[in-house]
């Protein structure tokens, strides 16, 4: 990218060769206690620092849309751009880079080192809790936004740990499960991102899952760290577990973990020193994990003596921009009937907004995730910013929660921390109800020790008269007072969650009501009593101070929403899921959507044939209604400035850029991939090789919405498809009246196939952009993989020759052109 150039140290090999004997020498001056050490997390997030040899310490953070640091609050804000699915959904690997080197610049301002991302595990089932975090149901797509995401991260001098490694396709008993996935499919769908990144972008960094594979946990599994991670493909950077997965120090430092998170109770430490002295450890294992941790110290310019390997970072990033660029680019128009979007200039004088989701927006997913942003630009925002005063009406129409949230607008809080004779010994702001204290992040001059009470408090305006309700999640003893007036003491105990995240967090539950004035101020407290945490591995206080406004009947609020489009030229719905349908540490059970917003758009549609809904989830959702509205844009989780992004889109200031990368099934029972719930700790990948797109070829079933499926603002003309055994020229003409964006993909379908194969797959891509008549050619390169099987009899990769049809193609179902190609063996 023009303007992005980098300084790295001097020529790539000699700066490795003199970050290698660095390592090696301070590697010699370890004696087996600090080396030991060195290999278990401090705390939450960090590694301890080794001033004798001059190396500082790790900080790792979460990712992948923002990067947290190493404080889990809203104090303390970071740039949230679109989640994953967006991302891969602008189909482009450039794009991708660009967002890791904002990542990179945000991790240096919070100090961080190394990023907990991306997640690159696969689309396998649209129930997967986390689907909104992976990029696609395809693995060469996962794979191409997945190298341009690393590299950029590591442009900026950060270090990656790409996850999770392998076979956290899903959420339910994620801690246990025995993922069992046959050869051929662990290697040809969910090790080949991993691989392709690993060979592409050379990440610093693995994170190991939680789960088994075929009967091994991952944190020890030593064939598929050892023998393929390391042997086979030459990784050379940490191996780190995802937090709290490892649970064997033998088992662990021989299948290949580097670090032990998070600490300071461990399995490395003081037990893998022991377990070398007892003879059940080689020193030299030990070493080789220091080796990799020192080699990534040294590439982030942590270790004396060893050159980083960004010493200048890429030019500054405006990730307001960006952010709103990304969004733009994510989002997906998968119908536009009778050319409804863009919206006409006469049409912008009256536009009727309906949804909840519309006002207070859903920006990205639930779980470790999360960041917290400096500002959110919902729908209403960005609409109300760009049209003209009085052109743009808002009903909530539907809501899709009835369960309270953090408190948030309207209230202004902080956290007060008293001792155990209730004097305060410090507080910090608290710009939302969520208190998350992790480790040592705690208010100057807290302490655990000296630390008894909580006190979240404050004031809250209404923005509604009514009643509402106030609530807690958390673990622990509350004491709640609204007004000044107590209104609930109890405690909230332990549930049945499967899921250990989950089971910390505890549910949302309502605990008092109070009817308020809009405008009228009212003081609220919630006080928590902390517990003895002395005996504890892992230290933390997470817990909220929750609000639900109130609630009015749902079909007063569906008519308003309809008398209201009723009037305009155009309405726009827009619809969401909540946290507690998409979220990590546990699956989806349905595809619908929550509450009575189906209903919402039924009615506006019957009311207004010009309606455009816009579906505001990570993951697919059902659509019963989508042949009966003019326009359906898919925003995904949009990041902070998703309302802007929505608004060029919807005023055609921006081109909705996004593809589909993953299947949209009509209904649920239609999708290839139901299962995620183990039997008796075992997940079967019965499916092998057929998921997503693959799945429904096969199936012969026709999705709602298919694989690659993306409409424009313009029309294109695919003129000529040139192929060689390596590469397919593709050359295609903008026929629209105004500049576009198309995405050109490249399948290939075996023609007389001599193996089990599916029908065809995806082998390249790219996006191109042309002005009105302009014509345009790409060479879209065909790796040797395309053709290649995994031979689960040779223990390697054959190449199957044979005819393959080559399709130039705008979506997996709307080949263009196609061509003959002879492959030999």
């Amino acid at each position: 990218m023009a303007g992005d150039a980098l300084t790295t140290t001097p020529q790539a090999p000699r700066a490795d060769r003199i970050r290698e004997d660095a390592v090696d020498a301070a590697l010699g001056k370890l004696d087996l206690d600090t080396k030991a050490r060195l290999l278990a997390g401090q705390d939450m997030w960090t590694l301890p620092a080794l001033p004798e040899i001059g190396l500082g310490s790790l900080v790792f953070s979460d990712g992948p849309i923002g990067v947290r640091g190493v404080r889990w609050t809203a104090d303390d804000p970071s740039v949230a751009l679109p989640s994953p699915t967006a991302l891969a959904a602008a189909w482009d690997p450039a794009l991708a880079r660009r967002a890791g080197r904002l990542l990179a610049q945000e991790a240096r301002r919070k100090g961080v080192h190394v990023l907990l991302a991306p997640t690159v595990n696969l689309h396998r089932s649209p129930l997967g809790g986390r689907h909104f975090e992976c990029y696609s149901e395809d693995p060469y797509l996962t794979g191409a936004i997945g190298t341009g995401y690393v590299q950029g991260v590591q442009d900026g001098g950060v270090g990656t740990t790409v996850k999770h490694f392998v076979g956290n396709d899903a959420e339910t008993d994620r801690f246990t499960v025995d993922s069992v996935i046959a050869p051929r499919p662990l290697r040809e769908l969910y090790l080949a991102p991993f691989e392709a990144i690993v060979t592409n972008a050379h990440p610093w960094g693995i994170m190991t899952a939680y789960n088994k594979v075929n009967g091994s946990f991952m944190s020890e599994h030593r064939y598929l760290v050892n023998e393929v991670l390391r042997g086979e493909w030459g990784f050379d950077g940490a191996n780190v577990s995802d937090w709290m997965a490892a649970r064997s120090t033998t088992g662990d430092i021989l299948g290949g973990l580097d670090v032990a998170m998070p600490g300071p109770q461990t399995v490395y430490g003081p037990p893998l020193a022991e377990a070398v002295r007892a003879g059940e450890v080689p020193e030299s294992a030990v070493d080789d994990a220091v080796r990799n941790v020192l080699r990534l110290a040294a590439r982030v310019g942590l270790l004396e003596g060893a050159p980083a390997v960004v010493t200048t970072a890429p030019a500054a990033v405006d990730g307001h921009a960006l952010a709103r660029e990304l969004a733009a680019r994510g989002i997906v128009l998968v119908r536009n009937e009778n050319g409804a979007l863009p919206l006409a200039t006469g049409q912008r004088a009256r536009i009727a907004l309906s949804g909840a989701a519309a006002r207070d927006a859903r920006i990205l997913g639930g779980g470790s995730a999360t960041v917290f942003p400096e500002r959110i630009v919902s729908p209403l925002v960005g609409l109300t910013a760009a049209l003209p005063q009085g052109a743009l009406t808002f009903s909530v129409g539907a809501d899709p929660s009835e369960e309270p949230t953090p408190a948030d607008a309207g209230f202004e809080l902080r956290a007060v921390c008293r001792d155990a004779s209730g004097a305060v010994i410090g507080e910090g702001s608290l710009p939302s109800g969520q208190v998350q204290w992790i480790g040592d992040d705690l208010p100057a001059g807290v302490t655990y020790a000296t630390m008894a009470s909580i006190e979240v408090t404050g004031t809250f305006v209404p923005r509604e008269s009514g009643e509402h309700a106030f609530g807690t999640r958390g673990l622990g003893a509350f004491a709640l007072a609204v007004g000044g007036a107590a209104v609930w003491e109890g405690a909230q105990l332990p549930g049945s969650e499967a899921d250990p995240f989950e089971a910390f967090f505890g549910a949302p539950t309502v605990r008092a009501r109070a009817v308020l004035a809009a405008g009228e101020p009212v003081e609220v407290s919630l006080t928590y009593q902390v517990p003895d945490m002395s005996a504890l591995p892992l230290r933390a206080i997470m817990f909220s101070l929750l609000h639900l406004g109130p609630r009015r009947d749902a079909d007063e609020l569906i008519a308003e929403a309809v008398a209201a489009a009723r009037e305009a030229d155009t309405a726009v719905v827009v619809v969401a899921t909540t946290e507690r349908v998409e979220s990590e540490g546990f699956d989806r059970t349905d595809l619908e959507l929550p509450g009575r917003q189906n209903d919402l758009v039924r009615a506006v549609a019957a009311a207004n044939p010009n309606t455009v809904v816009v579906i505001n989830t990570g993951s697919p959702v059902e659509l019963p209604w989508r042949d009966e509205v003019a326009a359906i844009l898919l925003t995904w989780f949009p990041g902070q400035e998703g309302g802007a992004a929505l608004a060029d889109v919807l005023l055609g200031e921006r081109e909705p850029g996004g593809r589909l990368p993953t299947t949209w099934p009509a209904v649920f029972a239609d999708a290839p991939v139901t299962e995620v719930v183990p039997g008796e700790g075992r997940l079967e990948y019965r499916e092998g090789l057929h998921i997503g797109y693959r799945a429904y070829e096969k199936a012969g079933v026709s999705p709602a919405f298919c694989f690659g499926h993306g409409l424009g603002y313009t029309d294109w003309a695919y003129e000529s498809l040139e192929v060689t055994a390596d590469a397919a020229r593709v050359r295609i003409r903008n026929t629209g009246a105004r500049r576009g964006r198309e995405v050109v993909q490249v399948y290939l379908a075996p023609v007389g196939d001599p193996v089990e194969r599916p029908a065809s797959w995806l082998a390249g891509f790219a996006s191109l952009e042309a002005e009105a008549g302009e014509s345009v050619e790409v060479e879209i390169a065909l790796p040797a993989r395309a053709f290649e099987i995994w031979d689960e009899e040779a223990g390697a990769w054959r190449r199957v020759g044979g005819t393959y049809e080559v399709r130039a193609s705008r979506s997996h179902v709307d080949a263009r052109l196609t061509a003959t190609l002879e492959v030999g063996a």
